[in-house]
């Protein structure tokens, strides 16, 4: 394994931010083979070395699972050369990671990111049909000709029609128009292309949930946490995967 960082390796081991791994190292709480040690710049190897918090030894896992709750205006890449992505909002505790899928520039809401692979190609492989479900604002009423409609499949201007998805009014009141629509494809745009094809214009859409992972109600759009114990056993299950 190449050589990491030691503030990067308690991000990883300890679910901490960068900030928090420097305040800890600073503090004198961490030790690296049994010598305490203050610099977060300090190259060790996560496979070997025995770094221990307050006392406490470290585990360090392979991959890293972060929930971002996306805010509009960001590109879903790792790099653009002309606008801001969503590895450049988060920045150093992105580094390796990649988006799982994608969000269009101006929609928001659950996106995750991962160095994990095998996790990612299950999640969108087109044989899997995982559940994406987001909240849209429309521009007018939809009522049941329109949940059959996406209950049918749409029309959205490719060979084949959309699979079944489900348009379920929202009922907490917030907007007049709000919907819930459920899709098991990742098209382009096409929850904008799905609500034309049934006159409706699409006015404001959040992601809120894919397969198992629900967006945390705690997270403000721009900001992103480790996915919990719970979230991830609940992504290894659905996909089907074999995690330590």
């Amino acid at each position: 394994m190449k050589a990491m960082r030691l503030d990067k390796y308690l991000t990883k081991a300890e679910g901490m931010s960068r900030s928090e791994a420097k305040q800890i190292l600073k503090k004198g709480r961490v030790t690296l083979d049994g010598e305490r040690v203050t610099r977060p710049e300090t190259k060790i190897d996560a496979e070997t070395a025995k770094i221990c918090v307050d006392g406490r030894p470290c585990v360090y896992e392979e991959y890293t699972y972060l929930m971002f709750y996306k805010p509009k205006g960001l590109i879903t890449a790792t790099e653009d050369a002309r606008e801001k992505t969503v590895t450049d909002w988060i920045g150093e505790d992105a580094r390796g990671l990649f988006p799982v899928g994608r969000l269009d520039k101006d929609t928001e809401g659950l996106l995750l990111l991962t160095n994990d692979g095998a996790m990612a190609h299950e999640l969108l492989a087109p044989g899997r049909h995982v559940d994406k479900r987001y909240y849209a604002v429309l521009d007018g009423a939809v009522g049941e000709k329109e949940q059959k409609q996406f209950a049918q499949g749409l029309d959205i201007g490719e060979k084949r029609p959309t699979m079944p998805a489900v348009l379920e009014p929202a009922l907490d009141g917030s907007e007049k128009y709000a919907v819930y629509i459920t899709i098991k494809e990742g098209k382009y745009h096409q929850i904008k292309r799905m609500a034309k094809a049934v006159g409706r214009k699409v006015l404001y859409l959040k992601r809120v949930s894919m397969g198992s992972l629900t967006l945390a109600p705690e997270l403000s759009p721009g900001q992103y946490r480790p996915l919990t114990e719970k979230e991830l056993a609940g992504l290894i299950r659905l996909t089907r995967l074999e995690r330590s």
